[in-house]
This record gives structure tokens, sequence and C-alpha cells, in this order.
């Protein structure tokens, strides 16, 4: 009896074996588009976020799901090359990291679903119908740019309360920033704060653009989004001291790198958020039903550090509420 029981077993193991054999567990591909260097801290940090979003929902990389990992370290020109790349291998999904990733996706095919990992503005990029139904192969998260850039005001008046002028450096062209312009005026009205809007297109304007602050005698700088600054942070950095100009920026890892101050969305909850989107849309959900959602999640950076070079004191109600301070 015994013996026949052990037979069984291995037969039907044996079966169950071909059967796995025969039907082998599809493994997605997963394509992954950046604007940022693949070896800063903050993209390795972002890309792990992912991940565990990923295992969370039980995905394992290697196991049941690849991801090709492409970034464009700083060169926008390389976007296409890299976004035709994963569309000839055919990926099953591909995420954006960034308006202009998002674009070159969308130009580049209308069946491969697209999620956004971070976007300032999907609607007025028109990479949506509209938040709740995108109504195309789009959708993901956004990152209410405009709505912070007012908030990013008031903590600058907060840290320089003498301040009466301050520049707005950003690119023109960059998706949301002519919103965020607008929400920046309206709270400045609120102060009573003079603003000089300076245009960066190219990484050469950005010491003009500090030269017409200073000259204009701005007390302070605010900047907005804009694909050139993301390679230029030591530069920035360096402008505002040679300057001492207090200077605000809209990501943290500008204040890593020697910037005063931050606000604004926690990316990394972004892109670990992502993976959900990726989970419902590899079990058949349509980009088109699946609502963009919004950041949950803000951080305040601060760095005395670059303060003191500057000769600036920040009030310690301020420092107080820093998600992180960097001394």
């Amino acid at each position: 009896m015994l013996r026949r029981i052990a037979i069984c077993l291995l037969l039907t193991a044996f079966l169950l074996t071909q059967a796995e054999a025969q039907h082998p567990v599809k493994i997605a591909r997963i394509g992954y588009v950046a604007a940022a260097s693949g070896s800063s801290s903050t993209m390795l940090a972002r890309a792990e976020a992912f991940r565990q979003g990923l295992s969370k929902l039980g995905y394992v990389e290697g196991k049941n799901i690849v991801i090709e990992w492409r970034f464009v370290e700083g060169k926008i020109d390389r976007i296409a090359a890299l976004v035709a790349e994963l569309t000839r291998l055919k990926v099953d999904i591909i995420l954006s990291g960034g308006p202009e990733p998002t674009r070159v996706a969308k130009e580049a095919t209308v069946t491969i679903p697209i999620v956004m990992t971070q976007d300032p503005d999907p609607v007025g990029s028109r990479f949506v119908a509209s938040l709740a139904r995108p109504g195309g192969n789009i959708t993901g998260l956004s990152t209410l740019s405009a709505e912070l850039s007012g908030k990013r005001l008031e903590l600058l008046k907060e840290v320089v309360p003498k301040s009466s002028r301050v520049a707005v450096i950003g690119t023109s062209t960059y998706p949301g920033n002519a919103q965020a312009l607008s929400e920046t005026e309206l709270v400045a009205g609120t102060f009573g704060l003079k603003l000089q809007y300076l245009d960066v297109r190219d990484r050469k304007d950005i010491e003009t653009a500090f030269r017409a602050a200073r000259k204009w005698q701005a007390d302070a700088v605010l900047i907005l989004g804009g694909v050139v600054f993301n390679s230029q942070r030591l530069q920035l950095a360096d402008f505002a001291v040679k300057n001492r100009m207090p200077v605000t920026y809209n990501r943290g890892e500008y204040v890593e790198d020697g910037g005063l101050m931050s606000y604004g969305v926690n990316y990394i909850d972004l892109d670990r958020r992502a993976a959900t989107y990726v989970d419902k849309i590899l079990k058949g959900a349509k980009p088109a039903d699946l609502p963009v959602e919004q950041p949950t999640k803000f951080e305040l950076f601060i760095n005395i550090k670059a303060a003191k070079q500057i000769g600036l004191i920040i009030p310690p109600n301020v420092v107080a509420r820093a998600d992180r301070v960097i001394k």
C-alpha cells in the first residue's frame, strides 16, 4: 500500500512538472525611462521604491517580472531613441519618469500602456482627457506642481521676511510652469512682493538669469520646473553662494547638492505607488479607466550649511518643520 502511494505521489509530481513546462509562467516586461541619471542617489532610491511596491504586490524582479531600465543622464535628445528601444522590445508597460519621457512615449505608441510616475500637468500637456477618466493609453501620478509654487513663496518670505523682490527662474515651455507662475503671482500679491520672471532654456542661460536677478536687486530667487535645472544642481548652488542669494527649489536633491531650501512632492512615494498601476494593468485594467492620482506626501528640506554661506539664519520654527535638515 505504501509503495502504491509513493508511486502515485511521484506520478502526480511528474505530471505537474510537465504541465508547468507546457504552460510556463508569463514574465511581464516593464520599460522604465527617466530623464535623470541612473546613478544618482535620488534615482536609485526611486528605483528601489518601485521595486518595493512591486514586491508587496507579489512581483519579483527576474522571476515573474523584468524591468528594462533606461536613463537619459541629462541628455534629453536621447529620450526618443530609448523609448523606441523599449517599443522594439515589446514591453508590456512603459513607465515614464517625467513629462518629456511621457510626451515621447505618447508619440511613439498608442497601444502600449504608459504609466506616469510624475507629471506636473497631465491634462494641460494633453496626456490625458481628465484626471478622473484619462481616456487613452496613459495614466499614473501627477505632482500638483502649480499649487505648490505658492507654498514655496510663502516659505521663502518666512525665511527672508524683509524681502520685497523675488526673481522667478524657470523654463517657459516646461509643462505646468504657466500655472505655477500664476499661482506664485497670486501669493506674491498677498505679501506685496514684486516678481521678475526670467526664462531659462539652456544651461548657459542660468548665469545670465542670476546676473539679471542681481541687477534687479532681487532679495531671493524661486526656481520653477525645467529639465535643464536637473543636471545643473551644483551650478545653481554655486551661483546662489556667489551672489549671496537665498534660493528655494521644488525638489530635495537640489538641497542635497548644496541648495538652501526646497518644498515639494515626495517623489520616492510616487514611484512606490506607480507599482499599483502596473499591477492593475497587468491584471487586465485599461489605463483609460484608471484615474490619475495626486501626491499625498510632501517634504521640506533645509540646508543650514548653505544658509551660513550666504549669511542667512533660518528661523527655528521653519527648521523645526523640516523633514530633513542638512548641517
